[in-house]
């Protein structure tokens, strides 16, 4: 894929569709997208959900439109405010996650594989992970499991959606339906559009995560319960270390602070970051700010196209520099 460079203030701009594929990596020429409300299951579930915190409900009948375009832009996993969540309540059982792979080796061994650790290793993974809540409609590559074996499509993720995010704050696994997720997949059309839907989805707000150039040891994330901001430590799997914090300068994406909101602590914020050598799972630098996302919901979803995941490649398009772009229409 031919980069062209430039100077970037705002962000990103990933100019590629993002759809269905064979695989986790790459390119297409062609597929679906796959909407996805946030606390439903969807179809071909690893284990029973494990969200313990969802802020959206489904409303809004499916509807089978293409996408209206095709440039995607990503936002660092580092940007305070990207996600969200309730202090002192993880979004996710992680142990409950755990417990379920354990008890089925074959879906274990297939989670694994998408997530590329070995299957021993499962849990200690899924307990490095961070538990929050998205703050903007996501675009990811889903896995579900059938046949003996994972397959993999292309997803937006409903704002509100409960996950794990890695150390560079990535999403890896949905745990409404306790499936692994990977970087979303660039295209070369424009997708069509199935599952669910909601009234605030706009295909020009969704984004892709990409990876932070160094591991982050506190998720600043924003309480809408409280209308606080929270740090929330990474690995902690129930929040119970969460802390008050100051709000950002620049949040993405933004939100009403209300003037009754509590007072900024007297400690230093937490946002501090480590070597990405620390992390057992890193990921390839990226970095950007991206536009807020309204608050809706969906419903039933209809059946993906999915194909038997064909590697366990976490990559993906968007290890690009922040001053490089590619060309919209790709």
């Amino acid at each position: 894929m031919a980069l062209i460079t430039g100077v970037v203030v705002a962000g990103v701009v990933l100019g590629v569709v993002l759809a269905r594929s064979g695989g986790t990596s790459g390119t297409a020429s062609g597929g679906e997208l796959f909407l996805q409300a946030a606390n439903r299951p969807g179809p071909d579930p690893f284990t029973e959900s494990t969200a313990k915190d969802s802020s959206t409900t489904p409303v809004t009948p499916a509807a089978n439109a293409p996408e209206s375009a095709n440039v995607t832009r990503g936002v660092s996993g580092s940007t305070p405010g990207l996600y969200g969540g309730t202090r002192n309540t993880a979004s996710c059982d992680v142990e409950k996650q755990v417990k379920a792979l354990q008890a089925e080796p074959a879906k274990n061994k297939a989670f694994a594989s998408v997530e590329g650790v070995q299957p021993s290793a499962v849990p200690a993974y899924l307990r490095s992970l961070t538990p929050v809540q998205l703050r903007m409609d996501t675009r990811v590559t889903n896995h579900g499991y059938r046949g003996g074996a994972a397959t993999d499509y292309q997803a937006v993720l409903q704002t509100g959606t409960a996950v794990l995010v890695d150390g560079h704050g990535v999403p890896r696994v949905r745990c409404a339906c306790g499936n692994p997720l990977t970087p979303a997949v660039a295209q070369r059309t424009v997708p069509r559009r199935t599952g669910d839907t909601w009234a605030s989805y706009r295909s020009q707000n969704v984004v892709v995560v990409l990876p932070a150039t160094t591991t982050i040891d506190v998720f600043v994330i924003y309480d809408p319960q409280a209308d606080e901001w929270v740090g929330r430590h990474r690995g902690d799997s129930d929040g119970r270390r969460d802390e008050k914090t100051y709000p950002p300068a620049k949040p993405s994406p933004a939100v009403s602070v209300s003037s009754a909101s509590p007072k900024p602590p007297a400690s230093k914020s937490p946002a501090s970051k480590s070597p990405a050598s620390e992390s057992p799972y890193p990921s390839d630098p990226s970095s950007s700010d991206a536009s807020s996302p309204s608050t809706s919901s969906s419903s039933d979803p209809e059946y993906p196209s999915s194909e038997p995941a064909t590697t366990a490649d976490t990559s993906s398009s968007y290890d690009a520099p922040e001053s490089a772009l590619t060309p919209p229409g790709y």
